[in-house]
């Protein structure tokens, strides 16, 4: 609309000579010799302007834009002009050109996805644990961000950085600086090396694996989030037959912050799992 208004301004001020001829007075006389004036210089009254259009701006804020090219979106069936008009690209008849057929169907012959062989498989039952070595939880203990004289959960790893947020299952404590720990600790993790349990047991310490389902799990780590649901904490559920021999004990909910010492009969059975 406001291209028509303008054009049709600009016609108006070239047919209309009281439109067509601005003057514009000017302080100083122009150095132009007599009778010789250019065609865009009038002279009117003993003032000398300029012959021009009227002042119209064609910039405006909304007309600016980058000096990229850009490739206009194809309209299909809005003309032949447009190359794709009509069939708009899909050709006569046919089932691809009234709509879509299903993903992967060939037209009866065996789909890619049924001739390729299978390769391996996914074990549903299979559970991912993030390491931690001795040598790190000693770097925090003496750094000051793991109090060694309290019980260190899974939970105390997270929350000092000793271990990443994205823990799936559980920690398995592993002996990667073994030599650093020389005072006693006691821990509770999902799973233990064999070289990490003697290490801290050697030092005074005590290490227990504990079970958490995927819900007492998520309990443990962030309790607070019971809290902002108004639900309570569940409670500790037992481990499965295929893992109660890999476990000491259920895990406590909320996290516990002292040890329990192990019996007599679970140290024998500890021992000989370990061995």
């Amino acid at each position: 609309m406001f291209r028509r208004r303008l054009a049709s301004l600009v016609s108006s001020s070239i047919l209309i000579p009281s439109l067509r001829t601005k003057i514009i007075p000017l302080p100083h006389p122009l150095p132009f010799p007599q009778g010789s004036f250019p065609s865009s210089i009038v002279k009117h009254n003993g003032f000398i302007g300029f012959e021009g259009f009227r002042a119209y701006s064609l910039l405006s804020l909304n007309d600016l834009r980058d000096k990229v090219p850009r490739k206009q979106k194809t309209r299909k069936g809005r003309g032949i002009g447009s190359g794709k008009g009509k069939t708009a690209g899909r050709g006569h008849k046919g089932q691809k050109a009234r709509g879509s057929g299903k993903l992967g169907f060939e037209g009866g012959q065996t789909p890619l996805r049924r001739r390729l062989p299978k390769r391996g498989f996914k074990n549903p039952f299979s559970l991912t644990f993030q390491p931690v070595g001795l040598g790190k939880i000693a770097k925090f203990i003496n750094g000051g961000k793991i109090d060694s004289s309290e019980l260190i959960t899974m939970k105390t790893l997270k929350d000092t950085g000793a271990i990443g947020k994205q823990i799936k299952d559980g920690v398995r404590l592993m002996g990667r600086g073994a030599e650093q720990i020389k005072w006693p600790i006691h821990l509770e993790v999902s799973r233990v090396t064999v070289r990490a349990r003697e290490a801290v047991e050697a030092a005074g310490g005590s290490v227990r694996r504990v079970y958490y389902n995927k819900l007492g799990f998520r309990a443990l780590l962030k309790p607070e989030w019971f809290e902002k649901k108004g639900r309570l904490l569940p409670k500790a559920a037992r481990p499965p037959p295929k893992q109660r021999d890999k476990v000491d004990s259920i895990g406590r909910l909320p996290a516990p912050t002292k040890p329990i010492p192990f019996s007599v009969e679970e140290r024998e059975a500890t021992s000989s799992s370990s061995a």
